[in-house]
């Protein structure tokens, strides 16, 4: 560490109140990352709030351009459009910016902001124009969301067996839509229950008791539309270092979890073997042979991507079907603090 840094740093994190920014803090502290303290930021309508870090109460502070001083990092846990406005107020004030939110993956941005998946490293090659994975000070990191990690780490698992093709089927959890979608989905399990009217404010949809493959006409963002920058966010994380899968989302009755079927077809039959073994060298867990297959429920809290046992398919030659599951919110923290550990343990140029 150069001279005039210390061994611990301050972390802001902004949206710190949001279901994302909570689980940030909780894997930060479970993993033991060298704060000297937490700046908790968000909006001003929970300005104030006590809450606690480290052990320690501390209260929610109203993000205001003074905000990230004295910051060596700054994560962006909270709306796209907090970290659009203040993630250059950040960096100016010397903080690292990660955002976990998507904002700086959008076109407009992706060129001020290096995407990073820290568990791939040991298999996708360096991009040449990236200043990624390693490099030093650069504006800002894209942690990507957990469907994006979910498909990278397969496309990346399966590459060196050369696929013909990968398909990937994605379920998305209401809590990718924030408290909103939690909200929306106990209130209209119970309205269903006691039948009553539901609400649909997020949604536009009956979600309780039904799978979506669209949402209803006044639901912002559209599922089609959160499908079309999960495949976006892919491609341009893979860009060529791995083969690219197919995309689709269904919407799922589930709070937290983000389930996924893959297919995946070779030219000739692979051992189910190579493929648990490819995948546990990327930190995946694989199901043991007298384990059952992951749920929603069994992955919760757990960092890593976990499957089944893979199995071939019946009527495809060379195919292959995989089931996984990952707790999106825990998956996409850790991934944001393997970043920040990263870059902690290697000298500022």
């Amino acid at each position: 560490m150069p001279a005039g840094r210390s061994n611990h740093h301050r972390v802001a994190i902004v949206g710190a109140s949001s279901l994302r920014g909570k689980e940030l803090k909780q894997v930060l502290e479970d993993r033991h990352f060298p704060a000297s303290d937490f700046v908790l930021l968000d909006e001003s309508v929970v300005a104030g709030t006590l809450t606690e870090a480290a052990g320690e109460p501390t209260f929610i502070r109203a993000l205001d351009q003074e905000s990230f001083e004295g910051a060596r990092l700054a994560f962006f846990a909270g709306t796209a459009r907090d970290a659009e406005q203040n993630w250059n107020v950040a960096q100016r004030s010397g903080a690292t910016v990660i955002d976990l939110t998507g904002a700086l993956a959008a076109p407009g941005h992706s060129s001020v902001a290096n995407a990073w998946i820290p568990s791939l490293g040991s298999v996708l090659p360096r991009r040449p124009s990236s200043k990624g994975n390693g490099a030093s000070s650069p504006a800002a990191f894209v942690s990507p969301s957990a469907p994006v990690i979910v498909a990278c780490t397969l496309a990346a698992g399966l590459g060196k067996f050369q696929p013909l093709r990968i398909s990937v089927l994605l379920f998305p959890p209401v809590s990718e839509r924030e408290e909103a979608g939690v909200e929306e989905l106990e209130k209209q399990t119970a309205g269903i229950l006691s039948f009553h009217e539901i609400a649909r404010p997020v949604f536009d949809a009956q979600v309780a008791f039904n799978l979506l493959a669209g949402y209803g006409p006044e639901a912002k963002p559209r599922l089609a539309d959160t499908r079309a920058a999960i495949a976006r966010d892919v491609a341009a994380y893979l860009n060529g270092r791995a083969p690219i899968p197919a995309i689709q989302l269904v919407q799922a009755p589930v709070f937290y979890g983000y389930a996924f079927a893959a297919f995946a077809e070779f030219a000739s039959p692979l051992l189910p073997e190579q493929l648990h073994a490819a995948f546990s060298n990327l930190g995946v867990k694989v199901a043991a042979p007298d384990e059952g297959p992951p749920s929603n429920v069994s992955v919760a809290g757990e960092g890593e991507i976990h499957l089944a046992r893979i199995e071939p398919d019946p009527n495809v030659a060379g195919g292959v079907g995989i089931w996984g599951v990952a707790d999106n919110l825990n998956v996409a923290a850790t991934n944001a603090v393997r970043i920040a550990e990263e870059l902690v343990a290697k000298p500022t140029e």
